[in-house]
């Protein structure tokens, strides 16, 4: 049994964590810190405490989890690993690249973990056109673009100063950034199209991210919180066909409705849902079709990190990964203020 610990007692750990914790049957959430009493419903069976030492001062807990405001993350891994606890960390990871591999260095030393919360490698979109990418029946990739659209104009209308930690690029690119980095690696050139509509000192409420790999593939990450109708979620060009993914995995929308993944339907995609692959194959026949999604599951990530601490296997999200992702978070907002 792994035992765990959260520090912190919000939306991001019980709506994006814990319920995917609970569902791996060796993993144990033993206490929760909270600085103050909590608005969502206490979990049956865990200790829930208001001095964190009580966390660090108990030898069964092997990890603690970090569900915090970005700013307290470097702060709160670096107490964490002092005090001889692994560590996952929500993402966006740290400020800086000199703060992360502080941590990663740290965490070496002390023979301990600290990963990033990387969970929507486990988007359902995005899990299937990494399939229909392998299969082959697009031929040679030559663009994917991946769009993360809303229509909340009252939130950057409402926010009158700009923080690099709350920008729309940091806390939103965090997502798709990593998956770019998790199946095509590190891009050999980036270009940055980042704005603020409403003007200097509001808020970062654009983002348009060209990563580039080999062969001139081109994958683009776009972004707006101006989007009346929007974009596909995913569009995928190869030399022989395209697959256009509509909408986005559901999980996150099942959440928003309180429908917890003790359902066995949770997050799954109706027909409706379902992607068109449209293709040319090797006879030069047209062909297009729904492609049926895969299954997204946030509780993989936790089953890796039971995997990662008891089993002795590679940490899903790497060093390398994280540290590249901030580089590209820290130069898209390089030249906002």
């Amino acid at each position: 049994m792994l035992n765990i610990a959260y520090i912190g007692n919000g939306k991001s750990a019980n709506r994006y964590h814990i319920p995917f914790a609970q569902k791996i049957k060796t993993i144990n959430i033993k206490k929760i810190y909270s600085r103050s009493d909590s608005s969502w419903e206490k979990i049956e069976g865990v200790e829930y405490v208001s001095d964190v030492n009580k966390i660090y001062e108990d030898k069964s807990i092997e990890l603690v989890v970090l569900s915090t405001p970005p700013s307290t993350h470097y702060k709160l891994a670096k107490e964490a690993l002092m005090n001889g606890k692994n560590v996952l960390v929500e993402k966006p990871f740290t400020d800086s690249v000199e703060e992360a591999k502080e941590l990663f260095d740290l965490a070496k030393s002390k023979n301990l973990m600290v990963q990033c919360y990387q969970n929507r490698r486990f988007d359902s979109d995005f899990l299937t056109v990494q399939k229909i990418i392998n299969n082959g029946v697009l031929g040679d990739l030559l663009e994917m673009e991946m769009h993360f659209d809303y229509f909340r104009p009252e939130v950057p209308e409402n926010t009158n100063i700009y923080t690099k930690l709350d920008s729309f690029v940091y806390t939103h690119a965090c997502h798709t950034v990593d998956q770019v980095l998790s199946y095509f690696g590190e891009p050999t050139n980036t270009y940055y199209d980042v704005k603020q509509i409403l003007g200097t000192g509001r808020m970062n409420d654009y983002f348009d991210l060209d990563l580039f790999y080999a062969n001139e593939v081109k994958v683009s990450i776009k972004s707006s919180y101006f989007r009346l109708k929007e974009r596909p979620s995913f569009v995928v060009y190869g030399t022989k066909g395209c697959f256009i993914k509509t909408t986005k995995d559901r999980q996150e929308e099942h959440l928003k409705q309180f429908y917890m993944p003790t359902n066995a339907d949770f997050g799954i995609d109706l027909p409706e849902h379902y992607g068109t692959l449209t293709y040319i194959d090797n006879e030069g026949s047209y062909h297009e079709e729904k492609v049926i999604s895969e299954v997204g599951d946030y509780s993989l990530f936790y089953q890796h990190l039971y995997d990662t601490l008891k089993n002795k296997k590679s940490q899903l999200v790497t060093e390398e990964e994280t540290i590249k992702q901030i580089e590209i978070l820290n130069a898209a907002t390089s030249r906002l203020s």
